[in-house]
């Protein structure tokens, strides 16, 4: 068996290694795809706040 140590460097070069291959974003794409996300993300909350509200109202009627 392998010394854990060994084992624990190669997995770290390979890592390295793999991470060099990597096409990492530009900085105008990641702030794109952050404003992407967290413009979906609001207008999600806002679909499900306007359901609830909705949802809120129709039970309020059947219960008076």
């Amino acid at each position: 068996m392998k010394n854990p140590i060994k084992k624990l460097i190669q997995y770290i070069k390979d890592s390295i290694t793999e991470l060099k291959k990597v096409t990492w974003p530009t900085k105008k794409e990641t702030t794109n795809y952050t404003l992407l996300v967290i413009g979906i993300s609001l207008a999600v909350a806002a679909f499900i706040g306007i359901i609830d509200y909705i949802l809120a109202l129709g039970v309020e009627q059947i219960i008076k």
